[in-house]
């Protein structure tokens, strides 16, 4: 078992939270949504955190946590499951490649 909380604070560590959104239930469902708009209050960001303050069971199986937390630099993390099993994954924007760049004439 994982706390949602705990997992959230511990991929923000370091990074400046712009907004988030988190999802409990399963690919075919939506059992709770929990959101932290742009421009969050520290209230509202204690509040967010709160509310993610649950047991669910990240091991292998379906799923149970769905989301992205959006960073100031660009970056974001997602959830993602792999082989039964899930967690957050930071993710930058890809570099684009020399070769879809238009050289000016």
């Amino acid at each position: 078992m994982c706390n949602a909380k705990t997992e959230f604070i511990e991929e923000a560590e370091g990074k400046t939270v712009k907004c988030a959104m988190v999802e409990r239930g399963t690919w075919a469902r939506t059992d709770a949504e929990y959101f932290l708009p742009c421009d969050y209050t520290p209230a509202e960001y204690d509040a967010f955190l709160q509310s993610l303050d649950f047991e669910y069971d990240h091991g292998y199986g379906t799923q149970e946590l769905f989301g992205t937390i959006w960073y100031t630099d660009g970056t974001w993390s997602a959830r993602y499951e792999y082989d039964g099993a899930e967690e957050w994954q930071h993710r930058t924007v890809p570099v684009v490649p020399p070769e879809l760049i238009r050289t000016k004439q």
